[in-house]
């Protein structure tokens, strides 16, 4: 079964959700995109014969992160609500989740990355979280990234905006192992038939088991890192600056309040 939308294509064979992203050329995560995304996550959801879920990007990149215009003011609270429901389900799913990175893997397209169970990346791959440069901070990135690299780690990519390679993402932890990129697919689909031989009910139990402990300190730290987001964050004079001259294409000026 094939399902095309206008932001991804959804594909279900054999025990193995496929979602691909595709919104041209970067796969930017806009307001429809994650409307689509988590109309596909109900829908494998619903399917107890799905046991793995892949998560990949059409064309040169997974995705550049979450659109920048749907950060202004008046779609801010509405873009959040949107895209951690996406992110809650993809934590919450009972299914293991593969995520598949090439190219571009930057702010909510690296966050939609971490939070799955297990990723492969290209060397080459650009990963990072470039929020600080706009005034703003990733609030998954907030809540879960310290869990995988360590804080001293999180912090300084969290704080600078600095980018990374594929290589050296997964030498820290943000991804389970780095290849070539003609050496992805096959990756990928190595690990899919391993889990396609073991018992579905058995992967979920271990699944909840596994993040028992996780799942509640990330799905408090997310709840309070929204919350500052939005009533603290998006009331500075810099916030609002830094969304403002991104999307005119110039160099932000702080004010410092």
């Amino acid at each position: 079964m094939e399902t095309k939308l206008n932001r991804l294509t959804l594909s279900i064979s054999s025990s193995v959700a496929q979602i691909e992203l595709c919104h041209p050329p970067l796969n930017v995560i806009d307001i429809p995109m994650m409307e689509e995304l988590a109309q596909a996550l109900v829908e494998i959801r619903s399917r107890s014969d799905v046991s793995v879920i892949v998560l990949s990007g059409e064309g040169k990149s997974f995705s550049a992160g979450v659109d920048v215009a749907a950060h202004t003011p008046d779609k801010v609270e509405s873009m959040l609500s949107k895209f951690h429901a996406v992110i809650r389900a993809l934590v919450a799913t009972k299914k293991v989740t593969i995520a598949a990175v090439h190219g571009h893997c930057l702010g909510g397209g690296a966050e939609l990355a971490i939070v799955c169970d297990i990723v492969y990346t290209t060397s080459s791959a650009k990963w990072g979280f470039p929020e600080i440069h706009l005034g703003c901070y990733p609030p998954v990135a907030c809540a879960a990234l310290a869990a995988l690299t360590g804080q001293k780690r999180a912090a300084e990519l969290i704080l600078t905006g600095r980018t990374l390679s594929g290589e050296d993402a997964a030498a820290i932890g943000l991804a389970t192992h780095a290849v070539s990129e003609d050496q992805l697919a096959a990756e990928v689909e190595t690990t899919v038939q391993e889990l396609q031989r073991l018992s579905p009910t058995s992967l979920a139990v271990t699944k909840k088991a596994f993040y028992a402990w996780d799942a509640m300190h990330f799905d408090k730290g997310l709840a309070r890192a929204e919350k500052i987001y939005l009533e603290e964050l998006m009331k500075t004079e810099d916030a609002r600056e830094g969304i403002r001259a991104f999307m005119e294409r110039r160099g932000p000026k702080w004010v410092g309040k």
